[in-house]
């Protein structure tokens, strides 16, 4: 008489690793580690050449934008313990220092950029220092009341142009100069943020995370540690602001705008909040996706919050979760 069956899952052999090293033997191995790294570089490579106009690799660059605003919501988040919902903060001040700088200075964008990202992360941290003591909903709510202070502040004083913004910015010279640039710091940022959090200093900021009562009676300076993470997540996000300040040729309160805080929160939650490398994939499928059901109207908002709903109630540790999961293992039928 034949016996039921079950489904058993097991791990690859290239899974056997310690610490992040993997125990390899052959090109094959290799090439197992390597293929999901190299398919997102290439993959990245490959998109601006591939869109059919320049509608559409502008949405590249904003997808760009958000990536990298999904990459500090999860590193602040999930290896930091501070839930930053202040990512238009971040766009604001980088947009607003790169366009004063280009607009008063004359400054060309190739250093109106990298000032802005430094300065206005230095700023961002300053600014944010007081509040560095306050854990969980407190210091998100926090967070989320710096760009509507920024904003309601610039109206009122009437400074930085006002409602009308700063305008006739220096742009990029090409379109192609604009996508790498976005495309390449995606990049750059992705995998610099997964080889800290690996390292020793990744460990201490997990430990602060955890238990920073612990971590303070171990003889870690957990402020300072939380303000050199706050500086870097800033300083991408200040980045990311300068970009756009550059892109458009214009500095506004749009910069301030709550998508940019709402939006890598919705990219975490879809592509796995813990990952890095989920929120950034769910921030390239939600942006472009947000333009396809701009055809639809106000319809585009119940499905988009019907998508989210979804992800949350059914996969609610991700989509890169489920991918690497399905990645690493194999299922099999076996007799019981």
């Amino acid at each position: 008489m034949r016996g039921e069956r079950r489904k058993e899952r097991l791990d690859r052999s290239i899974k056997v690793r310690t610490g992040g090293l993997y125990a390899i033997s052959s090109w094959r191995e290799i090439s197992y580690l390597l293929g999901p790294r190299l398919l997102l570089i290439l993959g990245f490579l490959i998109l601006p050449l591939i869109m059919p106009n320049l509608y559409w690799q502008r949405v590249l660059c904003s997808m760009g934008v958000f990536a990298l605003l999904a990459l500090v919501f999860d590193f602040l988040g999930s290896y930091v313990g501070l839930v930053s919902l202040g990512g238009a903060f971040y766009t604001g001040m980088g947009g607003y220092i790169s366009g004063a700088l280009n607009s008063s200075f004359g400054l060309p964008p190739i250093l109106t950029i990298p000032i802005a990202t430094l300065g206005g992360g230095f700023l961002c941290t300053l600014l944010f220092l007081p509040t560095l003591p306050l854990r969980g909903i407190y210091f998100a709510i926090i967070t989320i009341i710096y760009p509507i202070a920024a904003h309601k502040v610039i109206t009122a004083l009437n400074i930085f142009g006002g409602t009308e913004g700063i305008h006739a910015l220096s742009t990029f010279p090409n379109i192609w100069l604009e996508t790498y640039l976005i495309l390449g710091a995606v990049l750059i940022v992705l995998f610099s943020l997964r080889r800290l959090v690996n390292e020793n200093y990744g460990i201490v900021l997990r430990g602060i995370k955890d238990n920073d009562q612990s971590a303070r009676a171990s003889g870690i300076n957990i402020t300072l540690y939380k303000a050199q993470a706050l500086f870097i997540a800033s300083a991408i996000g200040c980045f990311a602001g300068s970009y756009l300040s550059t892109l458009y040729g214009w500095a506004g309160l749009s910069l301030f705008a709550l998508d940019f805080s709402i939006l890598p929160i919705a990219a975490a939650t879809l592509g796995g909040v813990g990952t890095l490398v989920g929120p950034m994939l769910g921030a390239c499928i939600l942006t472009p996706l947000s333009e396809i059901l701009r055809a639809i109207g106000t319809w585009r908002i119940i499905l988009y919050c019907l998508l989210l709903l979804a992800f949350i109630v059914f996969k609610p540790e991700g989509l890169m979760e489920y991918l690497q999961r399905k990645y690493h293992q194999f299922e099999h039928w076996r007799e019981v």
